[in-house]
């Protein structure tokens, strides 16, 4: 099931396209941010597609296929790509990537080396 939710916290199950074009189209310039994410027992982890809209007027975009290390981000000033990208990953296409040039933020979300050094070798 999808799950589309603003930064107010209103929450909508099952958006549909008119929906998730409202809530992009009502984000302000002071960091609102809107989530859509794919809630299913058969896929472990977080799988979401998420934008931000920053402060200089961009659209800050982002999604993750489960696990950390597959947590990607780019930019955009295009609200109609941004639009365009939320519909394609909410239809389960794969097109909707093919737009932006891609940065893989996994790091951001990694544990500190002191702590990794702290886990048991397995």
């Amino acid at each position: 099931m999808l799950i589309a939710t603003n930064a107010r916290g209103h929450a909508v199950k099952r958006p549909s396209k008119p929906a998730i074009g409202t809530m992009l189209a009502n984000l302000g310039r002071d960091n609102e941010h809107m989530v859509v994410e794919r809630q299913d027992e058969d896929l472990a982890g977080d799988w979401y597609i998420q934008v931000l809209m920053r402060e200089n007027n961009t659209y800050q975009l982002e999604y993750r296929d489960g696990v950390a290390a597959e947590h990607y981000q780019t930019q955009t000033v295009s609200q109609e790509k941004v639009l365009r990208a939320l519909l394609g990953w909410a239809a389960g296409r794969s097109d909707w990537r093919e737009e932006f040039m891609w940065n893989n933020i996994s790091a951001t979300f990694e544990a500190p080396a002191s702590e990794a050094m702290d886990q048991p070798a397995v």
